[in-house]
């Protein structure tokens, strides 16, 4: 098998002007304006109900934008319908045609043009999504990410500028799905088409997309690389709904240089200026930030081994769960709360117990500062509401 047969296709960029959409009084998407780099792997993320949907379905035709412009290739195609469209559609339940082999399920949209000469492109295809070997079986002989990927090739064949994804993994267990996000990039990277994918699955969004748009209430939080938005998060939703933070309510005590000194509690904290999400002055009240992987534990007792200038806080383990490659931990904090610990088992030190009296401690560069006057749970479960 050689991927390196299959012709690379353009993509096109998607640009939504001002776009919204309102359904009575209700508004599932606010006004945007959101650009998809041609060639690129887009996805919109964020729980059931964000808009991120809609946003999708307006994007394919399947839905009329109340407000704003759709451009594709810099064409608009607002009130164009889907099948004028250089789109092409994978929903989560693959809308397969049963009485089909694999083969004529991917050929389908050629033969409707009217193609005569199909096995070359089909046959490429299903190279490019490793099913060659079952071009003669029919769906329901075939597993679920099997099933997935012929969805994607029937849509690629096509040639289309754009593919659009709605939740195409949903239903898929953990490890297929696992398997699923790396195949969708490589094919994505093969062919140079650009993707669009929507899902509340925060994993398989930076996992696969080159850009992520977190969605809340209609509106795009924030938008970047995933790395950007899970080691600088603007808003305490996005800090929440990417992992897990520890948000420490503290005052500014220095600002003006590199560097801002914290007091939280009866701790002094520290962090790099430009990890706040807004400019920061004396006596402002902000939440620090700190994920639970950047911060180690040390027995009371050995607190005075540790390295100078790291930021510190006192505690007493409350929880400890075992979890295989980690142990996860809750700290109480007096004054300050609860904070969550993920510490990897490679040397344990069995004194970590519950009860035991300990330092929470990490580098000031993985800390961050958000504004204080936002809701310090937002987003902390939405990911569990939407799956």
């Amino acid at each position: 098998m050689t991927h390196t047969e299959t012709p690379r296709s353009s993509g096109g960029d998607v640009r939504l002007r001002g776009i919204s959409k309102t359904y009575g009084s209700f508004t599932a998407v606010h006004p945007l304006d959101l650009t998809v780099p041609a060639g690129s792997f887009f996805a919109l993320l964020g729980a059931s109900g964000c808009g991120k949907t809609t946003t999708l379905r307006m994007i394919a035709g399947l839905e009329e934008p109340t407000t704003g412009t759709v451009e594709l290739s810099g064409r608009d195609v607002t009130v164009l319908p889907p099948y004028k469209r250089q789109v092409n559609t994978v929903f989560q339940n693959y809308a397969l045609f049963p009485h089909l082999d694999i083969y004529e399920n991917v050929a389908f949209g050629l033969r409707r043009r009217g193609i005569k000469s199909v096995k070359k492109q089909v046959e490429e295809m299903l190279d490019l999504v490793q099913l060659g070997p079952m071009a003669r079986r029919r769906p329901q002989q075939l597993s679920g990410g099997q099933q997935q990927r012929v969805a994607v090739a029937r849509a690629l064949i096509n040639h289309p500028e754009v593919l659009l994804l709605d939740e195409p993994l949903g239903a898929l267990d953990l490890k297929l799905r696992r398997q699923m996000q790396l195949e969708l990039k490589r094919i994505q990277t093969e062919v140079g088409i650009t993707f669009v994918h929507v899902t509340h699955d925060q994993e398989e969004a930076m996992t696969m997309a080159d850009t992520v748009a977190v969605m809340n209430g209609g509106r795009v939080e924030q938008l970047g690389a995933p790395a950007e938005l899970y080691e600088n998060p603007a808003t305490t939703f996005v800090a929440n709904f990417l992992g897990t933070s520890n948000l420490i309510q503290a005052e500014v005590v220095e600002a003006g240089g590199e560097e801002l000194l914290l007091r939280a509690g009866d701790a002094k904290l520290r962090l790099p200026a430009r990890r706040c999400s807004a400019p920061a002055r004396s006596g402002d009240k902000v939440l620090a930030g700190v994920r639970p992987e950047k911060v180690s534990l040390a027995h009371a007792d050995a607190a005075g081994t540790l390295a100078e200038g790291r930021n510190r806080l006192p505690g007493r383990i409350k929880d400890a769960s075992f979890i295989g490659v980690s142990t996860q931990y809750v700290v109480d904090v007096p004054g300050l709360g609860e904070l969550a610990v993920y510490e990897q088992n490679i040397e344990r030190d069995g004194r970590l117990v519950p009860g035991a009296e300990i330092v929470l401690h990490w580098n000031p560069a993985h800390t961050f500062a958000l504004d204080a006057d936002q809701d310090i749970d937002a987003g902390a479960d939405l990911d569990e509401e939407a799956a």
